[in-house]
């Protein structure tokens, strides 16, 4: 991604007069790729899918009730600190966004990005539950924010929304509800044919007949692709086994979709890179953009502080680990996807330019430090002290 964005940046300042033909041909590409279509409607089920397989159901369990207030509550208080936060601070650096938009703006940069999250954490060499917390987080936290972006996003541009708690709770019942339940019913479905006909090709065939049939059924029920693609994998990576599958099925299984993993994880931070060339005006927003990324870090520390603050009684949580969970929440391709699909208008352009600034950052300077931050031997001994203290409160 970094490589892409210096070879943007010099095509930028120097395409036009010394390699036109390269500046137009790599330009008009990047144009005709609709990027919220290709991350959102193919590359994340993808990368989802293949997250969910290598995530242990047991540990998940374990994990439940930080993942859930994490991936649900924290999104919210993170959604509206970022929003009355750019609200108010923009205008000190010259801009001016209504505060309706600011939400918008909130709701898209709050989760944290599977897939930038799952191959950072694969480098990090963090402890087992910590992992567990930060990748079962950005796996379906994807559900939640969809829902708050969709209705500020509606109330943003004019459309009526019954902004009741009733109607918001079906809206996420159906949402979210409703593409885990699909997922595990494909996933259960797919075992089921898995272990008729335990061919390594047919096993391989009929993964990606899930995650790309699903997908459309998904969309077509008007529920969440990425929280059934999770479900799905999780189902397929944990039940399988009680399914007898050969070991080289398995084998084979796994390998492919690691590969995939691989393949998609660098075909989209090269996107990322690129989407430089897309993006008018970006040197205009920098000041905003830096000013964005310190709304958004504490933003983040507040909607893992407090959470943690509030599980405290049941779920000790030290400060080695709520550090890493802080800096571990690395934003990606999704919140420039969403982003990109705000309707065109005065302020959508300007709401890019600051998402891009802010993804950018946290991929390269959170994700190439969080190995660093995260310090697995303090993280453990911290841990077991947590454990102690609870214990002895207990006795």
């Amino acid at each position: 991604m970094v490589i892409a964005i210096m070879v943007s940046i010099i095509l930028v300042l120097f395409g036009e007069n010394f390699l036109p033909k390269t500046f137009g041909h790599l330009n008009n590409l990047m144009n005709s790729i609709d990027f919220t279509e290709v991350l959102m409607g193919a590359m994340l089920n993808f990368l989802l899918f293949a997250g969910g397989i290598h995530i242990n159901i047991n540990d998940l369990k374990e994990q439940f009730r930080p993942v859930l207030i994490f991936s649900t509550a924290g999104v919210i208080i993170s959604t509206f600190i970022v929003g009355f936060g750019m609200f108010y601070l923009l205008p000190l650096v010259g801009l001016k966004i209504p505060f309706i938009y600011c939400l918008v703006f909130g709701a898209l940069i709050s989760p944290t990005d599977p897939v930038a999250v799952l191959s950072v954490l694969k480098q990090a060499n963090v402890s087992k539950s910590l992992e567990t917390k930060i990748a079962g987080e950005s796996l379906f936290n994807d559900g939640m924010a969809v829902v708050v972006f969709t209705v500020v996003l509606q109330l943003a541009v004019g459309n009526e929304v019954d902004l009741g708690i009733e109607s918001i709770g079906m809206l996420l019942l159906h949402e979210a509800g409703g593409g885990l339940l699909l997922g595990v019913v494909l996933g259960w479905v797919t075992s089921r044919l898995m272990r008729e006909v335990d061919d390594y090709i047919i096993s391989v065939l009929v993964t990606l007949a899930v995650v790309m049939g699903g997908y459309l059924v998904a969309r077509q029920m008007h529920v969440s692709g990425p929280l059934t693609m999770v479900a799905a994998g999780l189902f397929m990576g944990n039940f399988n086994v009680k399914f007898k599958m050969k070991s080289i099925t398995q084998d084979y299984l796994i390998k492919f979709w690691e590969l995939i993993d691989e393949i998609l994880n660098a075909v989209l931070f090269l996107f990322i890179g690129f989407e430089l060339l897309m993006i008018k005006g970006l040197n205009h927003y920098v000041i905003p953009g830096l000013l964005a990324i310190v709304v958004v870090l504490v933003a983040r520390f507040i909607s893992i502080w407090g959470p943690t603050k509030f599980m405290s009684f049941r779920t000790r949580f030290s400060p080695q680990t709520v550090k890493v969970l802080f800096w571990g929440g690395i934003r990606g391709g999704v919140s420039i996807a969403l982003a990109m699909s705000i309707p065109k208008n005065e302020y959508s352009n300007a709401i890019l330019s600051i998402t891009y600034c802010v993804v950018v950052f946290s991929i390269i300077v959170q994700g190439l430090t969080i190995a660093k931050v995260a310090n697995p031997k303090q993280i453990a001994k911290e841990e077991q002290e947590q454990e102690s203290i609870a214990l002895n409160e207990s006795n």
